[in-house]
């Protein structure tokens, strides 16, 4: 037996709970991980409260990312022992994910722990980190260095946000933190940030084209934000977008990419290769500061994590949460 977060729908019962099941019940896959951690990201905050179904197939064991240790393979790349991490590929959507004590999954979709870092950090980083890493290749990747001039970086109070802050201030980029909690200042200072900006200033519909600010743009809120800040970039300034907590909508014209050659890069980081994977996870392992990351990271046990989706939605927490399965 082992115990998971268990999401069902069915007319004898709904909605989330922690659950006992049988390792028999696990899904098809060919390596079976003892997980040791997991976290919460914006989309297992949707799944678990049922705010955007998400969720594809009932009953679901939420997470989208876990650290593990395996403990059976018949995947060649792994062998029992191995420390190994998972984020994305429908996990924790369309097959059971990592807020449980166990996991079988297919092995393509695992990498190796990288060196110099524990699980505990992995999933302090989690989906939410290495998409923030995603970002911050994808600026470097279009010519954005740090001489163009400043970052701006919105819902930077949330996992993405504040990774990426973190990581473009040590890699010597002016950053400016967009965020709804302005009691959130000296914090995002602390990780990085030069100059806070209240999200009023974004979230509200805005000119098709306004003053150049910004070289640059990590977005994870999506909708008016999203369009305002491209109205904002500097002639062929480039904008990440990863998030849509504000919304799905983009209303926006095309006057900032055809009158100032700005770039705008969807990032996907569910379905990414191997290479991009390896890559992302291996520079966290080297770049972040794994001090500043504590200082952004709580741990809560397993029976804590439904409760803790349910303020991740509602906005009340900041910075990253790992879930110690163990707990």
């Amino acid at each position: 037996m082992f115990k998971a977060i268990l999401i069902e729908r069915s007319s004898e019962r709904s909605g989330p709970r922690l659950a006992e099941l049988e390792k028999s019940a696990l899904p098809d896959g060919d390596v079976t991980v003892r997980v040791n951690y997991s976290t919460l990201n914006y989309k297992d905050g949707l799944a678990i409260t049922g705010k955007v179904p998400v969720v594809r197939s009932f009953p679901m064991v939420p997470g989208i990312d876990f650290a593990a240790i395996v403990e059976e393979s018949s995947n060649p790349r792994f062998k029992a022992g191995d420390s190994v991490i998972l984020n994305g590929f429908g996990v924790g959507e369309d097959h059971w994910g990592g807020l449980a004590q166990y996991a079988r999954v297919k092995g393509d979709w695992l990498i190796p722990l990288p060196d110099g870092m524990s699980a505990a950090h992995a999933m302090a980083l989690g989906t939410a980190g290495y998409t923030a890493m995603l970002c911050v290749m994808a600026l470097e990747k279009q010519g954005v260095t740090p001489d163009k001039g400043e970052i701006i970086v919105t819902g930077a109070g949330g996992g993405v946000g504040g990774v990426a802050v973190l990581l473009l201030s040590r890699l010597g980029y002016e950053v400016a933190a967009s965020t709804g909690r302005p009691e959130e200042a000296d914090y995002l200072k602390g990780l990085g940030a030069k100059t806070i900006i209240e999200r009023k200033e974004l979230s509200a519909a805005g000119r098709p084209l306004q003053k150049t600010r910004w070289a640059g743009a990590v977005d994870s809120v999506g909708s008016h934000t999203l369009a305002n800040v491209c109205a904002q970039m500097k002639d062929d300034g480039v904008v990440t977008a990863c998030g849509l907590a504000q919304g799905l909508d983009f209303p926006a014209s095309v006057a900032p990419f055809i009158l100032r050659g700005v770039i705008l890069v969807g990032i996907n980081s569910v379905y990414r290769s191997l290479a991009d994977r390896t890559e992302a996870w291996n520079r966290l392992a080297r770049e972040i500061d794994f001090a500043k990351l504590d200082g952004m990271t709580r741990t809560i046990p397993l029976s804590g994590a439904i409760d803790a989706a349910r303020d991740l939605i509602d906005g009340k927490i900041r910075g990253r949460v790992i879930v110690d399965v163990s707990k």
